[in-house]
C-alpha cells in the first residue's frame, strides 16, 4: 500500500512541505472528479508518464500457465532449504511471509552466513516486474528464480544438483508427476513452480485501489496532500507512475559509490553499458511502508529518510 509513503510526504519539511499547499477543501474536490481529471503530474521533460490506476489481473506466460497445484508445490520449494549447498538456506529465508516477503534487513546472510551486496526486495509485486533484480539480469521470473540457488553468496548450489538432491525424495517425485506429468524434477520445472507461486501473491485490491475506484473519502486530508505533493511538487511520478507504481526502468541517485568499497554499478553490471554505471531498477511503491530497510543496498531505513535524501 502507498499511505505510508503518502503519509510521510504530507509531513515532509523543506521543498516537500505542505506550506502553499491548496486548502483541503480544494483539493477534495480535484481529486474527487475521474482519475483522468486529476492535477497533472509533474514530472521532467521527455518522461512519459501512466497514470495511476488499480492493479490488472495478471498475465502468465503461455508456456506456464498457473493451477492450484503448481502454486502449492512452487510454495514448498520456495521453503525448501535443499535447494541449498548446504541444505539451510530457502528462498522464504531472505523473503519471509511475516516481512511482506522481504526480510528486514540492510543485507541478507546467505551461504557460510555470508553478507550480500544488495537488499532483499519483496517479491510481492514480482509478477508485475520485468525484468528482474535490482540490476535487472533476469528477464522473466522463471529466469529469476533458478539464480540463487547458483549464486556463491546465496545457496551456494546448482540448479541441477537441487533437482538431483529433490528426485530422490517420493513425495516429490509424485507431486511433480501431478504437476507436469511426469516426475523428472527438472530445473526449469523447478523455476516455473516457483514463478507460479511468486506470481499468486499478487496483492488483492486494497484501500489505495478503492480510493482510485471512487471511494474518495478513503482518504484523509493530510493522506490527500501526500498524493497530490506525490504528483506534483515532489515529482515522484518521474519514476513511480502506473498500476504498480514503477516505471520499471533503471535510474542512477548516485548511491553506487564508485570507487569506494561498497561499489555497486549495479545495471552496467548485467549490460556492460557505460551509460548504465550506477542505475538501479524502480521498485513498485505498493506495500512499500512494510518493506523497511530501501534503496538496493538498505541504506535508509525508514520512508522518512528516503524523503529526507530527495528533499536535500
Amino acid at each position: 500500500m502507498l499511505f505510508g509513503l503518502l503519509c510521510a510526504v504530507g509531513l515532509g519539511g523543506g521543498a516537500l512541505s505542505g506550506a502553499g499547499a491548496p486548502p483541503a477543501d480544494s483539493l477534495r474536490q480535484a481529486y474527487s472528479r475521474p482519475v483522468s481529471e486529476w492535477p497533472a503530474a509533474t514530472v521532467d521533460a521527455g518522461v512519459v508518464v501512466q497514470e495511476m490506476a488499480a492493479l490488472p489481473p495478471l498475465t502468465h506466460p503461455a508456456d506456464n500457465p498457473p493451477s492450484p497445484a503448481k502454486v502449492a508445490l512452487g510454495r514448498r520449494l520456495f521453503e525448501e532449504p535443499r535447494l541449498s549447498r548446504s541444505g539451510q538456506i530457502a528462498c522464504a529465508s531472505c523473503h519471509e511471509r511475516d516481512l511482506a516477503f522481504a526480510d528486514g534487513r540492510r543485507v541478507s546472510f546467505g551461504h557460510d552466513r555470508q553478507p550480500g551486496r544488495r537488499n532483499a526486495p519483496s517479491v510481492v509485486m514480482s509478477g508485475y516486474a520485468q525484468p528482474l533484480f535490482w540490476d535487472g539480469r533476469a528477464a522473466t521470473l522463471e529466469d529469476q528464480a533458478l539464480l540463487p540457488i547458483a549464486d556463491p553468496k546465496e545457496m551456494a548450489f546448482t540448479a541441477a544438483d537441487a533437482a538431483t538432491r529433490l528426485r530422490a525424495d517420493a513425495g516429490y517425485r509424485a507431486q511433480f508427476a501431478a504437476v507436469f506429468g511426469d516426475a523428472r524434477v527438472e530445473p526449469r520445472q523447478l523455476a516455473q513452480a516457483i514463478a507460479a507461486f511468486e506470481r499468486s501473491l499478487a496483492p488483492a485490491p486494497g484501500r489505495f485501489d478503492r480510493f482510485l475506484a471512487g471511494r474518495r473519502d478513503l482518504l484523509d486530508d493530510q493522506q490527500l496532500l501526500g498524493l497530490h505533493l506525490f504528483r506534483t511538487k515532489a515529482r515522484c511520478m518521474n519514476c513511480h507512475n502506473g498500476p504498480a507504481l514503477t516505471d520499471n526502468g533503471f535510474h542512477n541517485l548516485g548511491l553506487h559509490l564508485h570507487g569506494r568499497a561498497r561499489q555497486d554499478l549495479g545495471r552496467f553490471e548485467a549490460t556492460g553499458d557505460p551509460a548504465d554505471s550506477g542505475r538501479f531498477r524502480t521498485p513498485s511503491l505498493r506495500g512499500a511502508a512494510r518493506t523497511a530497510p530501501y534503496m538496493h543496498n538498505g541504506s535508509m531505513r525508514s520512508l522518512e529518510a528516503v524523503l529526507v535524501f530527495y528533499n536535500v
